[in-house]
């Protein structure tokens, strides 16, 4: 053997053990994170985080979520459409697959929405058989590992967001399917779940109840009251703050906090109802006991629900909301995990919205406020002559034929509607790319633009499933 064909058989023998090495390098290497806190602000695209942090802490502030050390950029094109919708952008998140527009969390699947049973209410699963196929949600996985689940939201507890994490269907719409997935042991459920999601908590009482005419017409026709069934099961059952918090330890709990629909907005919350701040500090406290360790998913659903309606006021105080349940998720974790050693955060939103922030308002100018010049401190104007606010959309239903001016006080009241540029119905998604930030353990991956299917291989990766 020359001396000079040596190195290269050295190298060559190397090459061919090194698959080998890491496959055993990484079979015992250490789960980063026992504990995953997954946090979706519905809605919260980029110009949304900047004028909710201008609104709340002016121009040099930062929300909560944006002091965490990790930042990527996140890719939200659905399998079949440029713009999402919200059911395969989060099912994308929970399942690591690109699923088509209102779908939830399955491969393959094409829409189907459901038929009105005959109480008029859009209850019977036209899904045909064989219509694409479930796949494993991070909750699921966590749950078979024997941790602890939990998903929580502003919304109703069967919305596109939530029903990603714990159902499978061929179409959004179909909430009474959904709310059967997740009662253990009645019909439809959903066997991955094993004994039951640990902690449930949003709004639209009326999927799990039984249908009356007088008190609950949107009520189930197939006549189950799902409260009862999960009482029946071992869960507290909640209707409102003082349940929630009066709920023990040990037990597993639902908390359906609005009788149709749901959570109302901050700015007009009715006694009794929880912030999302109270639900997430509660779902942790409850989570936490399972040694080892939980899955939790929290939802800021009604940022999205105020910018489709062109509100925005409603969707920065919802933004806010949705910050302050973070802050009050780290203070909690750091009490109980210091450093978040054994603890993933990752915060980061489904889809963008055509909100835009356009002028050149002076510096200290209100957010929700017209324009105002960096000179003289005057209001700017349009074109014609008319003044314009900082925020507007780029579609929507408030395009005027002709524009009129628009003062302070109009602008800056809670029940304004901001402009638009093309007239639709109603304002829709954005397909923009949106922001991600993540702290804790094995957070130093997200980074990047990535795909929103790779979020979900990264805390999977971070639980060493």
């Amino acid at each position: 053997m020359t001396p000079s064909r040596f190195p290269l058989l050295l190298l060559a023998a190397a090459c061919a053990l090194a698959p080998s090495f890491a496959a055993a390098a990484s079979s015992t290497t250490a789960p980063a994170a026992k504990n995953i806190i997954f946090f979706l602000g519905d809605g919260m695209g980029p110009t949304t985080i900047t004028a909710a942090r201008i609104y709340r802490y002016k121009e040099e502030g930062l929300l909560h979520f944006e002091r965490m050390e990790r930042s990527a950029r996140i890719k939200t094109y659905s399998n079949d459409a440029q713009t999402t919708d919200s059911a395969p952008s989060m099912g994308a998140y929970m399942t690591g697959i690109k699923i088509n527009n209102d779908v939830i969390s399955m491969a393959d699947a094409k829409p189907f929405a459901p038929q009105k049973d005959a109480n008029g209410n859009a209850s019977i699963d036209a899904c045909p058989a064989g219509n694409g196929r479930a796949a494993a949600t991070i909750l699921e996985l966590a749950k078979a590992s024997g941790k602890s689940v939990g998903s929580i939201t502003t919304t109703e507890l069967t919305h596109a967001t939530p029903a990603s994490t714990f159902s499978h269907v061929c179409d959004r719409d179909m909430a009474y399917s959904i709310a059967a997935q997740i009662v253990p042991g009645g019909a439809g459920y959903n066997p991955a779940l094993k004994d039951g999601v640990d902690v449930l908590m949003g709004g639209g009482r009326n999927h799990f109840t039984p249908f009356d005419a007088a008190r609950n017409p949107k009520g189930r026709a197939d006549g189950r009251d799902m409260l009862a069934e999960f009482a029946a099961r071992g869960y507290t059952v909640a209707a409102n703050a003082e349940q929630m918090q009066a709920a023990p330890q040990g037990r597993k709990f639902v908390g359906i906090y609005s009788d149709v629909s749901h959570l109302d907005y901050a700015l007009a919350r009715r006694a009794g109802q929880p912030a999302l701040a109270q639900m997430t500090s509660k779902a942790i406290d409850l989570l936490a006991a399972n040694p080892k360790g939980f899955f939790l998913m929290v939802e800021g659903g009604k940022i999205d629900h105020a910018l489709h309606d062109s509100n925005v006021k409603n969707a920065l105080a919802e933004t806010i909301g949705f910050d302050d349940a973070i802050k009050a998720a780290l203070d909690k974790m750091e009490a109980l995990d210091p450093g978040l050693r054994n603890t993933l955060l990752v915060v980061t939103a489904d889809h963008d919205h055509t909100i835009v922030m356009n002028g050149y308002a002076r510096r200290g100018n209100p957010i929700l406020d017209i324009v105002r010049n960096v000179d003289d401190g005057q209001p700017a104007r349009d074109a014609d002559g008319k003044t314009y606010t900082a925020l507007v959309f780029g579609n929507g239903p408030n395009r005027l034929n002709q524009r009129v001016d628009v003062d302070s006080a109009t602008a800056l009241a809670d029940s304004y509607h901001q402009e638009t540029g093309v007239r639709l119905k109603g304002e829709t998604h954005g397909g923009g790319d949106v922001k991600l930030f993540a702290t804790g353990a094995g957070s130093g991956v997200f980074r990047g633009t990535m795909e929103n299917t790779k979020v979900f291989h990264l805390m999977k990766a971070a639980f060493g499933f």
